[in-house]
């Protein structure tokens, strides 16, 4: 039985100390080392059902207790709020703001809480969940809503889930928070978002694919600080956006805004999600962090520059292929990763933001881990991998008199390589089955201007790339549906020109109880007449929510969305050079939302939702060798869409959403999730079968509580319906031609998702306690994911039987009556595939 294996969560020991003068050396060290790194390149991961341990050094400054401190500022015109109130619930400290707007709440000690603002005239606002660490400063800037006209008894306050009028369903807002101590996050983004509606990942839990109500891994985009981030996981899938590990240190993400439909105008080049992070700011006093554990060596610092810069910076290197050649695994992975970020404000009107994230990962084989079925299957068919990729850019914003111009550049890069040889010998040319190179590189600029227009808020602006991919690609491949083993050979350069404009307009009506907001976005590219006219690319949408009542409201939003294929499928040429899906007359892909419900808050800390959707697809990219759509690729390693192909697949999902969210009110915590759903694309024949994503069922289930003593527990359960799954076409795969060349079991997409797998759940727990002392404060924890150790179904393996001497077994005339008798075989059978062990995570945090 082959298990399935799973790169393990962390324990952490923290150790915070002082920090002296030559912070600002170590800083400039660190930034001069990650710069300096060695570009070099991987692509798949994996790695083991084991807990690892990690300590951790951070040094701060000596002060006892935490500081709170920031603005409060009028929402429409940015003016300070003198007087404002804020205070500390479940505690006795409070302040009122200055002339100019600030806060500041010394001498608070650590813990979790609620911050409420107020004003006279002003709606009030409460920020859940905050953090403080002793020695550890706040900064919340807060800006206030006045007080709408009351009609009747209705009064319409400011969404305490941060909806908008531009995204009034949809649109869901996690804190710092609910990341730190999410059961079973892995202190992994992608995971946690796995807790709202609508999201989910692949079965087994080992990859950090998302999958937005129905969709591809590959419809997705994420920012960070407003600057595009096409890479947020190591050893991603070149073609869509999943991998085994992420990227984004999440201990610098202050806020995540996650958008499943109704996606802003200024966002486009996406058909099922928008990820929006937002970094913290730098420390006002220095703090270094070193990490030294059983995965990764890492380094993290942060603190101020002069007076009107700040920094954050951390590096990490895994040395997991120690470990795993220790255990005699096949393959032995190796990541590093270094993101920093640093921030300059030259006076209150003026900021500038400088973000840099990258990541170099390798993948070789073990090849003397070969005594075992399982280790000899790994070995056959894995090539070696080596990846780097990294995004740098700069955000420049304007702000004041109720405008907020913004500028970003930004450039990103993408480099894989994989290379395979027969029997992983590569003493003869003769032997090499992979030979695949490839660069992806973009140069953004967008330009983005918000203002009040009298009732109207506006946000026009424009944007433009130039991308340049390049490919070197050999491989020995079998042809669907033929006796033929194809040698792909090409090299292809493309660059290209793609450029956008949108604007959207909301206002709201009757005091508050009608919001609207209208907009729209084209977008072109030069990579044939069907994709370089903007009208061709028109992207209208429309959004409203109509409060029926103070506390319950009905939203809705349409809209159509554009999405170029991957660089992969754009520059596929075949032997002659041919750009081959340009004379397809290959375009963008098409996505209709319709997406409607109703929301009721409970109170101002609770929220029920109900939404319904619908996505109708257009033109997907149908790949004509295989048979199938692009939509069903994109959950595994390797590269998806270098093929030919045709913008004639059509596909659809449709479903429920039900949500219950309570944030932290007296001590409690909690968020339940229900989806219902079907995901359609077409077949060869033109009907429309389940897709690959095609659960059905979504639940998740996260609550937790805050005892007295410094005691929190929290647990997640989840549920993932019956995947889809091809079966293999076990006669072409067990042809020795055929096999000798893909060492794998081939897919029969005749019978696309015709087998289901069973049912997935699991339940995740975590426990924290924290010990306050006088001078110093210590934080223990245990999450522990698959606490009842279910057992996952997974697709079994094709695999070939060997002799002692670890080769494939002819087969004979009489071992399957589906094989011809003019053809050699492999007797071949399938090997079980399972997952389910518990992962154990232990940490312990020191602080003083």
């Amino acid at each position: 039985m082959l298990k399935s294996i799973q790169i393990s969560p962390e324990t952490h020991l923290f150790i915070r100390r002082p920090m002296k003068g030559y912070g600002k050396v170590v800083l400039f060290v660190l930034i001069f080392i990650g710069m300096a790194l060695p570009l070099r390149n991987a692509h798949a991961s994996y790695g083991i059902p084991a807990p690892s341990f990690t300590v951790m050094v951070d040094t701060t400054s000596e002060s006892g207790r935490g500081v709170i401190r920031g603005t409060i500022r009028d929402a429409e015109d940015g003016s300070p709020l003198e007087f404002a109130n804020v205070l500390v619930e479940g505690t006795n400290f409070g302040t009122s703001a200055d002339e100019n707007g600030f806060y500041e709440l010394r001498n608070v000690p650590p813990g979790r809480y609620n911050l409420r603002f107020s004003f006279v005239g002003y709606f009030t606002r409460t920020v859940y969940e905050v953090q403080l660490s002793r020695n550890r400063d706040l900064r919340i800037n807060i800006a206030l809503e006045p007080e709408s006209t009351q009609l009747g008894e209705i009064i319409v306050r400011p969404s305490p889930f941060n909806r908008t009028p531009e995204s009034p369903v949809s649109k869901r807002t996690i804190s710092s928070s609910e990341i730190e101590r999410a059961p079973g996050g892995n202190r992994d983004i992608s995971r946690v978002i796995q807790s709202l509606p609508g999201v989910s990942t692949g079965v087994g839990g080992f990859r950090n694919d998302i999958l937005v109500r129905g969709g591809s891994p590959a419809e997705n985009t994420f920012y960070l600080d407003d600057i595009e981030v096409p890479t947020i996981n190591h050893f991603t899938t070149q073609g869509a956006s999943g991998g085994p590990v992420g990227l984004i240190n999440v201990d610098f993400i202050r806020e995540v805004d996650f958008y499943s439909s109704a996606f802003p105008a200024s966002r486009g080049n996406t058909l099922s999600s928008v990820m929006e992070l937002q970094q913290i700011n730098g420390s006002e006093r220095f703090g270094f962090t070193a990490t030294v554990g059983a995965s990764d060596l890492g380094l993290t610092a942060q603190g101020p520059i002069g007076d009107k810069a700040d920094f954050i910076v951390s590096f990490r290197r895994s040395y997991l292929q120690y470990l795993f050649e220790l255990l005699e695994l096949p393959f032995l992975p190796i990541y590093n990763d270094l993101q920093f970020r640093i921030r300059y404000r030259p006076s209150a009107r003026h900021d500038f933001t400088l973000i840099g994230l990258g990541a170099i990962d390798d993948f070789t084989l073990n090849t003397s881990a070969n005594k075992t079925e399982q280790q000899q299957y790994i070995l056959g068919f894995l090539p070696v991998n080596e990846q780097w990729n990294y995004t740098q850019g700069l955000r420049y914003r304007n702000i004041g008199n109720g405008r907020t111009t913004t500028v970003v550049l930004s450039r990103n890069m993408l480099s894989n390589r994989a290379f395979k040889y027969r029997n992983n010998d590569d003493s003869s040319p003769d032997n090499l089955i992979l030979d695949y190179t490839s660069t992806e590189t973009e140069n953004k600029a967008r330009l983005e201007n918000r203002f009040d227009a009298g009732s109207y808020r506006l946000n026009i602006g424009a944007s433009y790339e130039y991308a340049i991919y390049t490919s070197d690609s050999f491989n020995l491949t079998s042809l669907p549906g033929t006796d033929e083993i194809r040698v792909v050979d090409f090299e292809s350069e493309l660059r290209l020109h793609q450029w956008g404009v949108f604007a959207q307009a909301s206002s709201s009506y009757f005091g508050r109880r009608l919001s609207l907001s209208a907009g729209f976005r084209m977008d072109a590219a030069n990579f044939s007449a069907a994709t370089n006219n903007l009208l061709d690319q028109f992207s209208p949408r429309f959004a409203l929510a109509w409060y029926l009542t103070s506390n319950l409201s009905f939203n809705a939003n349409t809209g159509i969305y554009y999405q170029l294929p991957p660089y992969t499928l754009l520059g596929y040429r075949n032997n002659d050079g041919v750009l081959v899906n340009r004379d397809n007359n290959v375009s963008y892909i098409r996505a209709n939302h319709y997406v409607a419900g109703f929301e009721y808050l409970a109170r101002e800390s609770r929220i029920y939702s109900v939404e319904g959707f619908v996505k109708q697809y257009r033109d997907y990219p149908f790949l004509t060798e295989k048979g199938i759509s692009l939509a069903n690729l994109g959950s595994d390693f390797g590269v998806i869409g270098n093929e030919p192909a045709t913008s004639t697949s059509q596909g659809r999902t449709y479903g429920i959403e039900f949500l219950a969210q309570q944030k932290l009110y007296r001590n409690f915590y909690g968020i339940l999730a229900y989806t219902l759903f079907w995901s359609e694309f077409h077949d060869i024949t033109g009907t429309y079968v389940p897709s690959a994503w095609d659960n059905r069922h979504l639940i998740s289930a996260t609550a937790g509580r805050q005892f007295s003593g410094g005691w929190d527990i929290g647990f997640r359960w989840q549920l993932l319906g019956r995947t889809p799954f091809t079966p293999y076409d076990i006669e072409r795969s067990s042809r020795q031609e055929v096999w000798d060349v893909e060492s794998q079991g081939l897919f029969d997409f005749s019978r696309l998702g015709e087998d289901r797998l069973g049912t997935f759940h699991q339940l995740d727990v975590r426990v924290d306690k924290r010990f306050f002392f006088d001078r110093f404060n210590i934080t223990a924890y245990l999450d522990v994911q698959n606490v009842y150790a279910f057992e996952a179904e997974l697709q079994p393996f094709l695999n070939v039987r060997r002799d002692d001497q670890g080769r494939p077994i002819t087969a004979g005339p009489d071992y399957n009556p589906a094989f011809r008798p003019d053809r050699q075989y492999y007797q071949t059978y399938l090997l079980d595939n399972f997952s389910g062990e518990v992962l154990p995570t232990i940490g312990i945090i020191f602080e003083w």
